[in-house]
C-alpha cells in the first residue's frame, strides 16, 4: 500500500492486508498526525494492538468493525500514552478480554531515568496515562497467537519505558518508536534516547519487515526507515554539539539553534528531545550539566 493510497475515515474500519484491519481514532493532532491506529488482527477471536484514547464514538468503531459472530480474546498496548491505552480498561470490560502490555506507566524505564525522576526539576511526563495497569505482564520475546500467526513481544524502551513493538509475520507493528511521518519524541523521564537508539538497532537486525505504526501509514520497507532516523538523530546530535561548541549553555538557547526547521508550536517537544540528547551525551562523556539535569540546568562541552 502507497502512502497516497493510505486515506483512512476515522470511526471506518480501513483493511490493510489479509487478517488485518485498522480503526483510526479521532484524535488527529500535530503529535498524532491524523490519529491513533488501532489495529484488529485476525478472524473470528480477534486480537486489539492500541485500542487508543478513552473516546466512546472509538470504542463504539472499535465494537462496530468486527465481523458477524467475532470476539475480542486479547487488547494489546503498545506504551502507556493517552492516545494509547486509555480505552483498553473500557474495552476489555465490555469483552472480558484481557489487556496485555509490558507494565504499567513507570514499567521498563531506565536505571538512569529512574534516578533523575526522584530528585530535580526534570519535567516531562506529556501525556502519560498514570492509571494504565494491564492485567498481563508481555516479557520480552513472549510470543502469543495472533490471526493464525504467531505474534512476538519486543521490549523496545526509549520513546517509552514500557514500549513494546510486536513481530507479526513479515510485519512488525512499531508503536510509537517508528513512524514515518514524523520522528518519535523522547522526553526524559518516560523517554531515554540511549535506550532509543539501541532499540532502533536491534529492530533493524529483523530484517526489512513491513512495519505498522501508531499513527500515519505503513513503512513498506522498515529497516530503511530506521536507518534514516539513526541518521536523523545523529545530525541532531552533532548540530547540539555545534551549539555547545559555540557558546550555547541553556536549553532554549540550544534548541533554537537546533531546531530551525520546526513550527514555534512544536518547539516545546523539540527541547525536550533536546534534552534526552544532553543527557544522552553526558552519559557518553560529551557533554556535562552544572547541577542536576534538567531544562534549567546550565550545560557545557564535556
Amino acid at each position: 500500500m502507497t502512502l497516497a493510497e493510505f486515506s483512512p475515515r476515522a470511526g471506518q474500519s480501513w483493511p490493510l492486508a489479509p487478517g488485518l484491519r485498522l480503526v483510526l481514532a479521532p484524535n488527529a493532532s500535530p503529535m498524532t498526525e491524523r490519529g491513533t491506529n488501532t489495529y484488529i488482527l485476525g478472524e473470528g477471536a480477534v486480537t486489539v494492538i492500541d485500542p487508543g484514547p478513552a473516546d466512546p464514538a472509538h470504542l463504539a468503531a472499535i465494537s462496530a468493525a468486527l465481523h458477524p459472530g467475532e470476539r475480542i480474546s486479547q487488547i494489546l498496548v503498545t506504551h502507556a500514552h493517552l492516545d494509547h491505552s486509555p480505552a483498553a480498561a473500557p474495552l476489555s470490560a465490555q469483552t472480558g478480554a484481557p489487556v496485555l502490555a509490558f507494565g504499567d506507566a513507570r514499567a521498563g524505564r531506565s536505571r538512569r531515568m529512574a534516578a533523575l525522576s526522584g530528585g530535580g526539576d526534570l519535567g516531562g511526563g506529556e501525556g502519560v496515562d498514570t492509571s494504565f495497569a494491564p492485567h498481563e505482564r508481555l516479557a520480552d520475546g513472549v510470543t502469543l497467537e495472533a490471526g493464525g500467526q504467531v505474534l512476538t513481544a519486543i521490549h523496545t524502551p526509549g520513546h517509552f519505558g514500557n514500549h513494546l513493538c510486536f513481530q507479526w509475520g513479515g510485519a512488525l507493528f512499531s508503536g510509537d518508536h517508528v513512524m514515518g511521518w514524523a520522528p518519535s519524541l523522547v522526553s526524559p523521564p518516560d523517554g531515554d534516547l540511549t535506550d532509543f537508539m539501541a532499540s532502533l538497532d536491534r529492530i533493524e537486525a529483523l530484517g526489512a519487515l513491513a512495519y505498522y505504526p501508531g499513527h500515519g501509514a505503513p513503512i513498506e520497507e522498515g529497516a530503511a526507515r530506521v536507518r534514516a532516523l539513526r541518521a536523523h538523530r545523529r545530525g541532531r546530535e552533532e548540530a547540539i554539539r555545534a551549539a555547545l561548541r559555540d557558546g550555547a549553555r541553556s536549553l532554549g538557547a540550544i534548541t533554537d539553534r537546533v531546531y530551525t526547521d520546526v513550527p514555534p508550536a512544536l518547539l516545546p517537544a523539540a527541547a525536550r528531545n533536546v534534552l534526552a540528547h544532553l543527557i544522552d551525551l553526558q552519559a557518553r562523556n560529551l557533554a556535562r550539566f552544572d547541577g542536576p539535569p534538567g531544562p534549567q540546568t546550565p550545560v557545557f562541552p564535556a
